[in-house]
């Protein structure tokens, strides 16, 4: 087996296949694998994130009387840490397909046909590499603005994780979840953030209860979010940029920053493999188009992870990873998930899964709600953080559980129990009849599935 891609899906479909006792070849331009999400998203991410926090939590707790004065902040010292953190992981999934004796090479791939694949290194070496079999791991790139030309000063999500230094005034175009991330990283640093996204909401497309607390935050500490309007041009000017933004009433402004951040979605990497030498079909998305065993149209290759769908996680991807490599081994395996976490690691942070609002109302599906709000959570008022709530989405004559929203600090931790029950079926009633430990922010489950049956300990619901 040949996989080309190194990341969540790619490393992980190489790894179960090896275990299952394949010959495997992995092909990647990185020194090690881990894909985008180790080593330019997911990981570096989060731990900026981490460090954003912590100068959120210190400023905070001057409100409850320990006042840690003004952080002094060392770029270089922070930038090596988060490096740190990438470097250790992405050696980690070195050794480990060292010690699984695959096969790995650094290089890009490109298929010659369905059986062999020209792998062309960094210095211009080339290799031919025959297969029974393929996986397409090839991940994801950032979409660009069409209007912001090639500078130094338009950041995407790869070099807004360098951290060259903190713009006096930072732009964000786009506020979907890698926009307010960064941002939420830049302005905790000591960027002054303004935010520009098309739609009328910010992250379009989830559910508005769970966006309105986060927005509510984030208008107090960025500088303007600007909903319903689109950057129409970008210019250089005076060591800076000026952008024209028009809103949805066609007024038209012109503001100064020092550097913008694109972020406005991702498009799959399914150009320049050689494809078109396969029998492999492309959606009109240019997604490789799959079965539930991952099979592309074309018999001895698969696809997984971004480039084979969405939603671009790397998490989905390495499910998806382990199936395609169950099912060429002969085994039996497809995905076929009920519930696919999401989290946006903002602060508040926001999580769902399963059928979200949003999607139960565009599909008509029948549902009912029900909300515990943090404010009666004697864990959340201990954390002083009580603007979040759990949601959840329920059958109406059954009350089995459809779907998990949470909004709140830390919550991407407390989605996951939403996925075992979406899993297993569960009710609202078995929910409730499981012990959770006091006091904890898990309790906000389990409350809200007393609250479906009518009878909550710690919020008072009239009985109708």
């Amino acid at each position: 087996m040949l996989v080309l891609g190194a990341g969540p899906g790619g490393y992980a479909a190489a790894f179960m296949a090896a275990d299952l006792g394949l010959a495997v070849t992995l092909v990647d331009e990185e020194i090690n694998p881990g894909g985008v999400c180790l080593f330019r998203g997911c990981i570096p991410s989060k731990a900026l994130l981490h460090a954003s926090k912590l100068i959120s939590d210190s400023r905070e707790a001057a409100g409850i009387g320990i006042d840690f004065g003004k952080p002094v902040i060392d770029l270089k010292k922070l930038r090596e840490w988060k490096d740190h953190v990438v470097q250790k992981l992405t050696a980690g999934l070195g050794q480990l397909c060292a010690r699984r004796t695959i096969h790995y090479i650094r290089g890009h791939g490109r298929f010659l046909d369905s059986g062999s694949m020209e792998v062309k290194g960094s210095e211009g070496a080339e290799q031919k590499i025959s297969f029974d079999h393929a996986i397409v791991a090839s991940g994801s790139k950032p979409v660009t603005l069409p209007v912001a030309s090639a500078s130094r000063r338009v950041l995407d999500s790869t070099s807004a994780l360098n951290l060259e230094d903190i713009p006096g005034q930072l732009l964000i175009v786009g506020g979907g979840y890698i926009g307010l991330e960064m941002g939420t990283v830049y302005c905790e640093l000591g960027a002054e953030v303004s935010v520009v996204e098309m739609a009328p909401n910010l992250l379009p497309g989830t559910d508005s209860d769970l966006t309105d607390v986060l927005h509510a935050r984030l208008a107090r500490h960025f500088k303007s979010i600007m909903l319903t309007t689109r950057v129409t041009k970008v210019e250089e000017e005076g060591g800076g940029l000026r952008a024209t933004l028009q809103g949805q009433d066609g007024k038209i402004s012109r503001q100064h920053f020092d550097k913008m951040l694109v972020a406005i979605g991702r498009t799959p990497n399914s150009k320049g493999l050689g494809l078109e030498n396969t029998d492999a079909e492309l959606t009109p998305d240019g997604f490789l188009r799959v079965d539930p065993q991952r099979a592309t149209t074309d018999p001895r290759i698969h696809a997984i992870g971004d480039v084979a769908g969405e939603p671009m996680l790397a998490h989905k991807a390495t499910h998806e990873g382990r199936v395609a490599a169950i099912s060429l081994s002969g085994g039996k395996a497809a995905f076929e998930p009920r519930a696919i976490p999401s989290v946006i690691f903002t602060n508040p942070e926001i999580a769902w899964c399963g059928v979200t609002e949003t999607e139960a109302r565009k599909r008509n599906i029948r549902f009912t709600i029900t909300k515990f709000p943090w404010a009666a959570s004697g864990r959340a008022a201990t954390i002083n953080r009580m603007d979040g709530f759990t949601k959840l989405i329920l059958h109406p004559d059954t009350g089995r559980i459809l779907g998990v929203g949470i909004v709140g600090d830390g919550c991407g931790e407390l989605i996951s129990e939403g996925v075992v029950a979406i899993e297993m079926g569960a009710r609202a009633s078995d929910l409730e009849l499981c012990i959770h430990p006091h006091p904890t922010l898990s309790e906000t489950i389990m409350e809200s599935a007393q609250l479906a049956t009518g009878y909550g300990t710690h919020f008072f619901k009239p009985q109708s």
